[in-house]
C-alpha cells in the first residue's frame, strides 16, 4: 500500500467550530501527497488520506491545534 491510500485519524480536542475545521483543513491539505482531509467538529476527529504522518502532525500543530 502506498501512502496515498492510507487514511489516518487524529483526535484533536481543540476543535470547537467551523473556523477550527477550515484552519486545519487548509493547513493539512497543503501537505504533499494529501488527497483528502475531513474534519468532524462534533467528534473532534481529523481524517487524512495520503501524506506523511510527521508532516500532517506538523501541519495540525502549525495551525495551532494539539493532537491527543
Amino acid at each position: 500500500m502506498t501512502t496515498d491510500q492510507i487514511t489516518r485519524t487524529y483526535s484533536v480536542p481543540g476543535i470547537s467550530c467551523d473556523h477550527c475545521k477550515h484552519a486545519i483543513e487548509g493547513a493539512v491539505s497543503a501537505v504533499a501527497e494529501v488527497t483528502s482531509v475531513e474534519v468532524d467538529v462534533d467528534t473532534k476527529l481529523v481524517m487524512v488520506t495520503g501524506g506523511d504522518d510527521p508532516a500532517i502532525r506538523a501541519a495540525i500543530d502549525d495551525a495551532g491545534y494539539d493532537i491527543a
